[in-house]
């Protein structure tokens, strides 16, 4: 069985770097190209010294249609503009699109599906097993424990994440609604300052912590009459994610075209 060549997205990020060290790691995987903003002062730079592993000869570029015809998919840690462009592209080009970006906006989502009717797309908030174990968790403990528990999601990222809550804990929160039979949407409560009154019976409440160099700590906390379960997932080196999205593209090359989440990859759709 060939090689599953690949092209990271954002390469000159801590995620693009650390997802170009991943490659190398991994057996059956091989990077065929890595591409940044074409205004990056880092274009040009050889990916493997970027990443801390030695020269590879192969240099951040600005155009990803120059790299398509040597690769099988894309993996792309980004932003949401960026991953929605690329999203198009790789649909365009027949590679298949793994995406660990958050803070989409609807209209995001709405066109990245788009491109999945042409294409595999693994999305996810977060790639890592650990997370997506624990989002399997959240959703059996949601279906087993009636309204008399309270659920919130807590999470904490360094201070230079961008968007709140994390892709991470929304996925911990539908996991949790899909669990309950609701709609994230209409039962999240994602903010609480001044005298918002007694919590409504149901809803799904979210914090989020920012600070220092946090890879990444998320709980689910089931609070109920006297007692308290906490579901809790830590970080400690974003290789977790950017082995996760590496196993990720080794099971999306010759899917067909659709949507997918890591709960497909890892088996645990129906958990």
């Amino acid at each position: 069985m060939s090689d599953v060549r690949l092209i990271v997205a954002g390469a000159g990020g801590r995620m693009g770097r650390t997802l170009v060290k991943a490659i190398a790691e991994t057996k059956g995987a091989v990077l065929a190209g890595a591409i940044d903003a074409p205004a990056s002062p880092l274009v040009g730079r050889d990916t493997g010294e970027l990443s801390g592993i030695g020269a590879n000869g192969i240099a951040v570029t600005g155009d990803l249609a120059a790299l398509a015809g040597q690769a099988d998919g894309v993996i792309d840690f980004t932003i949401p503009a960026a991953s929605v462009a690329l999203a198009g592209q790789a649909a365009a080009a027949g590679l298949f699109h793994v995406v660990g970006t958050t803070g989409f906006s609807a209209a995001d989502e709405q066109a990245i599906a788009a491109a999945a009717t042409s294409i595999p797309i693994v999305k996810s908030g977060n790639m890592s097993l650990g997370v997506n174990l624990l989002a399997a968790l959240a959703k059996r403990v949601a279906a087993t424990l009636d309204e008399e528990f309270d659920i919130e999601i807590l999470e904490m990222h360094h201070n230079k994440k961008i968007d709140a809550p994390s892709g991470t804990a929304l996925l911990l929160g539908e996991a949790a609604a899909q669990g309950r039979g609701v709609d994230l949407a209409a039962r999240s409560d994602r903010g609480r300052d001044g005298h918002t009154g007694a919590r409504r019976p149901g809803d799904i409440g979210f914090a989020s912590l920012r600070g220092g160099t946090v890879v990444g700590e998320h709980w689910a906390i089931f609070a109920g009459p006297a007692e308290r379960i906490e579901l809790v997932h830590k970080a400690e080196d974003r290789m977790i994610f950017a082995r996760g999205a590496v196993k990720a593209a080794l099971w999306a090359k010759g899917r067909a075209p659709g949507l997918y989440s890591m709960m497909d990859v890892l088996g645990l759709k129906d958990f």
